[in-house]
């Protein structure tokens, strides 16, 4: 007979999460995808084995500090300073996305989910 431990037992949702990064990246042209893929991920992260759990971490973190670096940057673009903000935030975003995909392909955790830039 065979021993099933707790990650066996968890459902592999992965292709939620990668449903979610591609989600995040429509968010740059479309805007409320981005929202809808963090309620994903807040679903979603509950009943994930460790590895995963991690990825959805990873993507709320994105989402929320996205979302900082969204309002500063609005506020600021009444001086030049706030559309480099935003365009650092469009680049930091691909790159996050980016990163977190080529992790998930290889079924490991993002190397830094609780880092605040890549």
């Amino acid at each position: 007979m065979t021993e099933v431990t707790a990650d066996q037992t968890k459902p592999n949702t992965a292709g939620t999460a990668k449903i979610i990064y591609i989600l995040y990246l429509i968010g740059l042209v479309l805007g409320i995808t981005g929202l809808i893929g963090v309620v994903m991920a807040y679903v979603n992260k509950g009943d994930a084995p460790e590895w995963l759990a991690t990825h959805y971490r990873f993507q709320i973190r994105t989402f929320w500090i996205g979302s900082l670096y969204l309002v500063i940057g609005g506020l600021l673009s009444l001086v030049i300073i706030g559309y480099l903000i935003l365009l650092f935030w469009a680049i930091w975003l691909i790159v996050r996305c980016v990163k977190g995909m080529k992790a998930l392909e290889q079924q490991v955790a993002p190397a830094n989910p609780g880092g605040w830039f890549f």
